[in-house]
């Protein structure tokens, strides 16, 4: 987002890492994260954050889900009043279970809190393959001003009031390509990974829909569009997770090799707990929450996934 936003705006990116810092501003690389690729040479990166945020008129927060509440009580003190805050965070807040936008009003209160999401896989984003996204928040004039900002040349984007459909569909999705993964690697088949995805669509539109989400927004780019990204690009962190459980590795193996964050390992259990408040059923984010926890084994996990019960299709 940083790279698409650099050569029309004065942009700065926050790291952690001060090398990787460095090696974004005089480099113009990220190669742990975007191997092979480059930066436009107008992005300047930063390791100290009160340096990133200060003079910023829009704050644009892609900090995993599990950091996000600690980076913005850190940066806090050095925000602008009122400037907006945009979270690219998919998943759901540990203990609270909050959406990440409804972290950003309880940290920064009178900040314009918005969500972009949607079918973004960064890799086909830096080649320049034309891709589409969605900026929810309520007041649709501060997404209209957010949208002017990030779109570029063939990455477009749109708006959306429904904040809670977006935020829903783009964490929910996240479990449902772990269990499209795990389908990879046991190899059973183009029509049962498909109608995973369904069923998982269907899953993630019900849970939505009972937290007050508008059910046309599961059929967009926020809905439908990001689940079928993530659940077939090889590029895809949550799938690969999931393929990798299928041919039998172990999650803590698999976790300790990648440089990113799976937010669905967690969600599953996040969105659990939110469903049992509203009295749901989820049974694939439930199997992949005993999958991860090592409870049954992933290729026992698929005699639950495609249940042929009495529930109807809702398509």
């Amino acid at each position: 987002m940083a790279h698409l936003v650099a050569p029309r705006h004065p942009t700065v990116l926050w790291a952690r890492n001060p090398d990787v810092a460095r090696s974004v501003t005089e480099d113009h690389v990220n190669e742990p994260y975007l191997p092979g690729h480059t930066l436009d040479p107008a992005l300047r990166a930063t390791s100290d954050l009160d340096e990133a945020v200060s003079a910023a008129d829009l704050l644009i927060v892609g900090v995993p889900t599990s950091g996000f509440r600690a980076v913005l009580e850190e940066a806090k003190a050095s925000i602008r009043p009122w400037i907006p805050v945009v979270s690219l965070s998919k998943g759901l807040e540990r203990g609270s279970l909050l959406r990440m936008t409804e972290v950003i009003k309880q940290v920064l209160p009178g900040h314009p809190a918005a969500a972009l999401t949607g079918p973004n896989i960064a890799r086909e984003i830096m080649e320049g393959r034309a891709a589409a996204a969605v900026v929810a928040t309520e007041d649709l004039a501060v997404a209209a001003a957010i949208q002017m900002v990030v779109t570029r040349g063939t990455f477009r984007v749109y708006l959306n009031h429904d904040v809670i459909g977006c935020e829903i569909g783009g964490a929910l999705k996240n479990v449902v390509a772990i269990a499209a993964g795990i389908g990879q690697g046991l190899e059973v088949g183009d029509n049962t990974r498909a109608a995973v995805m369904s069923r998982g669509l269907a899953e993630l539109s019900r849970l939505g829909v009972a937290l007050g989400a508008e059910p046309t927004t599961f059929a967009g780019l926020a809905g439908m569009g990001d689940l079928i990204a993530t659940c077939m690009s090889p590029y895809s962190r949550n799938r690969a997770v999931g393929e990798e459980l299928g041919k039998g590795r172990k999650l803590d193996e698999i976790l300790a090799g990648m440089h990113m964050v799976a937010e669905g390992v967690n969600t599953a259990v996040y969105a659990l707990e939110l469903a049992g408040r509203h009295q749901l059923d989820l049974p694939i984010c439930r199997t992949i929450d005993q999958v991860v926890r090592g409870e049954i084994a992933p290729v026992d996990s698929y005699w639950g996934l495609t249940p042929a019960g009495h529930e109807a299709d809702p398509g």
